[in-house]
């Protein structure tokens, strides 16, 4: 049976750019870069205007790096607080065409128009007026990519709809062959550089080398990830757009960007420290406790570094722990080189309730004074009290205190 193209994906170009211009109309026009910290030359580049992508800017640069390509470019600081209130009021305009709304990121969200057809016209017509209503309501811009799965919605927009005059585009099962397999295997959606090194050293080089190669060979090598690879390497996606997918919290996590290279052990340890005071403490919030505890490492560039994780005795919230195991994973597996990012995560999350005491481990102390300083931060702000070792140049813990997700509110 052949399957009619209703699942959208919307993608706000350059988004928290976009939010600024819309915000500061005389910035139109202009080449206009979001920056982690305008002030420090190895702030990160967060977002570029069309303008300043034109020039060669991109995300992930240094302040430093942007400027010498684009010395006119217009830095702004961040404003997350803005931007995800943007971000709600475009999931909201999304729910105006149907309940299968699913944000995907902050700017990105999956729509589900199926059995709306005889409201708002096919998909594509419904990509238009969500563009048009968009814009109207925000003044943001954003491309739609538009598929029988989210899979080739999503590669429809990346691949086709950001480079379209309409920033709408329609992939079917049909065009497979014609739009997605001659694409490089590393522009696959849901292939990360890791996965796409793997790829390369087995000879697969695009897409339609994964969708040719046996499908036995993948799942002996990567389990089931095989087949789900090789899957969508023919466009077969069978996941729902979920309108409560974010609801259903599986893991908690928190990252950082330094503002510097971090070369010492001992500073990059106290940040692993923070990050696990944190992770915990939201999962604390939450009532639950994680049993696989994560550590990523990012030099400079973004491409060096590794992310291992490692498994608790017994779920836990509780930093002490959850550091000793993030503290070992830093120990075997960092290899010298400069740090730039770093993060924490905690998974396999359980109800608080199931904690266990752990023999020679005063477990119910600890959990007392961590939830007495949840109160003291709940109550006067994140700062009231911290760690003394968060006093030392290394630290960040106050820095980011006033920041959401990492950057400025």
């Amino acid at each position: 049976m052949k399957v009619e193209p209703t699942v959208l994906l919307a993608d706000m170009n350059s988004f928290y750019a976009s939010v600024e211009m819309a915000h500061n109309p005389t910035l139109r026009g202009q080449p206009v870069l979001v920056c982690g910290d305008p002030e420090r030359r190895h702030g990160i580049i967060l977002a570029a205007s069309r303008e300043a992508k034109r020039r060669g800017v991109k995300t992930a640069m240094t302040v430093g790096e942007a400027r010498a390509i684009c010395p006119d470019a217009v830095c702004v600081r961040p404003r997350m607080s803005l931007y995800l209130e943007v971000s709600w009021q475009i999931q909201q305009i999304a729910r105006t065409l149907s309940p299968l709304v699913e944000p995907y990121s902050v700017d990105e969200l999956f729509i589900d128009v199926r059995g709306a057809e005889h409201i708002w016209g096919d998909a594509v017509e419904a990509a238009g007026i969500f563009r048009q209503r968009v814009w109207e309501a925000v003044k943001v811009p954003c491309s739609v990519g538009v598929g029988p799965n989210k899979f080739l919605s999503k590669m429809a927009c990346d691949v086709e709809a950001k480079k379209s005059p309409s920033g709408v585009a329609l992939w079917r099962v049909d065009d497979v062959e014609a739009k997605l397999h001659p694409l490089p295997i590393g522009k696959m959606f849901m292939v990360g550089s890791r996965m796409e090194r793997h790829f390369r050293n087995m000879g697969l080089l695009t897409i339609g080398d994964l969708a040719h190669y046996p499908v036995d060979y993948l799942m002996r090598r990567f389990g089931l990830r095989g087949a789900v690879y090789h899957n969508l390497a023919w466009g077969r996606d069978g996941s729902p757009v979920r309108p409560d997918s974010l609801e259903q919290t599986k893991s908690v996590g928190h990252s950082v960007t330094l503002p510097r290279d971090y070369h010492h052990s001992d500073d990059i340890e106290l940040v692993l420290l923070e990050l696990t005071d944190e992770v915990c403490r939201r999962a604390r919030k939450l009532g639950k406790a994680g049993r696989t505890v994560s550590v990523g490492l990012r030099a400079y560039d973004l491409t060096r570094g590794f992310y291992r994780q490692t498994t608790l005795p017994s779920p836990s919230n509780l930093s002490g722990p959850v550091f000793e195991k993030a503290q070992l994973l830093f120990r075997r597996h960092w290899d010298g080189r400069p740090v730039r990012t770093v993060t924490v995560d905690l998974s396999g999350l359980e109800e608080d309730g199931t904690l266990q005491q752990e023999l020679f481990r005063d477990m119910d102390r600890q959990d007392r004074v961590s939830r007495t300083m949840d109160r003291i931060r709940d109550a006067m702000g994140t700062t009231a009290i911290v760690r003394a070792s968060s006093l030392l140049p290394a630290g960040q813990a106050r820095d980011r205190a006033v920041k959401i997700g990492g950057h400025y509110r």
